[in-house]
């Protein structure tokens, strides 16, 4: 005949074994409805829900906090109505359990202005430490001969669950605050957008930019690509940004890259995007077209870009896919290209270092930017521009002398506006007071040699001044490039000695 007690001590094994089992199953099932959540209440009652019966509690609820505990929301079992957040915040033994990191479990007390006769609790806390809400358990029911209070083990689980939820809560806390702020960001974009005119940019009335920007004003309407032409520094860029603000694709991203300053063997793969394992420890990457689609890429330099590339933005301008460097399939991308040189691409062509069907597929519509020794009307306007800038930064009034103004008007400008307004940087950042003259101006070129060469060709002109500069600087080209506004390879390609 088999002793009662071993009976009753298999029984008991029994029990225990199958509430393991049960909790170890609700975990499975909390941690997968962590991964799908998508909302912090829908987190909260998926909890609360499996917690409850598992600790087999009369009732339960789980809070979530919001604005640094001012406010928030309530998920509750066995409660009716439901316990409204200012109650739950208030509450001392919620307070009790918000002071520590581990669960808090009580005897008999009361909880939320209710007797009852035991209870548990434990705060979801963010990494940070913030408390983000607490989840809380009530009135244990004693089966299988087991307590009617709150076990160590029972605070195991609750800290199990907490360690689950916590870090949901907090992502997806996380995940709220950027999209508020993408909703902010696209609508401070889209106030600035409207604002933007071509004169706010492009600034200048003389009659060439009043051509070039009557010619922006009719190409930005348009889903043709544009080729804008110009010397460095004289606002291709900023052209191209106002070619997409007056777009129909103004919502979109504007995605810029400069041709000339990626190495070859970077480029692909920064236009067209990676494919993951292409090397050991590569990821799949975007290419820039990619990121622009829906929007505009403005391809910087293009003149500048090999052959080999040349071949596959052709491709892509033709049958608007892309191919990642590793990939096979081809993805699909709606952009508008607007593309910018300084390089006489015609002459680049005869010389076959540049395509002719993509200076075509380029060239839907051309823009011209002209050099500012074209438009030196607009160096007044252009200089009280950028000094006003400078002050706004510094909280100073800056402004040139009459002599300061006349040397500006004789100097000729290689560098185009990036060179004026470097120019003025310097200027402003030297003089101790607020108004800046002649000799403040430290120009690259003297501005009588420069007058004394105004007989000569164009080529002659830069060429001289290039030459100035690199003496300037002991051959040093690459701050040579930084001092013109112009990249190194074009400077090389200047082919000043």
């Amino acid at each position: 005949m088999s002793d009662p007690r071993t009976v009753s001590n298999a029984s008991v094994s029994a029990f225990d074994l199958k509430k393991k089992v049960l909790r170890l199953e609700a975990l499975y099932d909390i941690s997968r409805s962590v991964a799908n959540a998508r909302d912090e209440t829908v987190l909260a009652e998926e909890a609360l829900s499996r917690t409850v019966p598992v600790l087999d509690a009369g009732g339960g609820f789980c809070a979530v906090f919001e604005d640094r505990g001012q406010s928030g929301s309530v998920s509750a079992v066995g409660l009716h109505p439901p316990p409204a957040i200012v109650s739950v915040l208030s509450d001392p033994f919620v307070l009790d359990v918000c002071r520590t990191n581990d669960p808090v479990r009580r005897g008999e007390t009361r909880l939320l202005n209710v007797e009852v006769r035991s209870a548990a609790g434990i705060p979801l806390r963010a990494p940070s430490g913030e408390v983000l809400g607490v989840l809380s358990v009530f009135d244990k029911e004693s089966r299988g001969g087991g307590s009617a209070s709150f076990e160590v083990e029972d605070l195991r689980f609750l800290a199990s669950v907490a360690a689950l939820v916590s870090p949901a809560l907090g992502a997806l806390r996380q995940i709220r605050a950027l999209a508020e702020d993408v909703d902010r960001l696209r609508e401070e974009n889209r106030a600035l957008k409207g604002s933007l005119r071509a004169g706010d940019l492009l600034v200048g009335d003389s009659a060439p930019m009043r051509r070039a920007k009557e010619l922006i004003g009719r190409a930005a309407a348009s889903r043709a690509s544009v080729l804008i032409r110009g010397e460095s520094g004289t606002g291709k860029e900023l052209a191209a940004k106002l070619l997409h603000a007056g777009s129909p694709r103004r919502e979109g991203p504007f995605i810029a890259i400069n041709c000339a300053a990626v190495p070859e063997s970077l480029l692909e793969s920064e236009l067209f995007g990676i494919e993951r394992g292409v090397a050991t420890g590569v990821e799949q990457r975007l290419g820039k077209f990619e990121l622009a689609s829906g929007g505009t890429i403005f391809l910087d330099e293009i003149g500048d870009t090999p052959l080999p590339i040349q071949a596959k933005l052709l491709r892509v301008l033709q049958e608007r896919v892309v191919e990642r460097l590793g990939g096979r399939q081809p993805v699909p991308v709606d952009v508008r290209v607007v593309a910018a040189t300084h390089a006489d691409l015609m002459e680049e062509i005869r010389r076959r270092r540049f395509r002719e069907d993509l200076f075509f597929r380029l060239r839907v519509v051309e823009i011209q930017l002209p050099p500012l020794r074209e438009r030196k009307e607009d160096i007044p306007r252009l200089a009280a521009h950028f000094l006003a800038r400078i002050a706004e930064r510094e909280g100073r009034h800056l402004s040139l002398t009459r002599s300061a103004v006349a040397e500006l008007l004789r100097y000729s400008f290689p560098g185009n506006v990036r060179e004026l307004e470097n120019l003025l940087e310097g200027s402003a950042a030297l003089v101790a007071g607020d108004l800046i003259d002649a000799g403040d101006l430290q120009f690259s070129l003297a501005p009588v040699a420069a007058a004394g060469l105004a007989a000569h060709d164009l080529a002659s002109i830069e060429r001289e001044h290039i030459r100035q500069v690199l003496v300037s600087v002991g051959g040093n080209k690459s701050r040579a490039a930084r001092m013109l506004g112009i990249n190194r390879r074009t400077l090389y390609r200047k082919n000043v000695t």
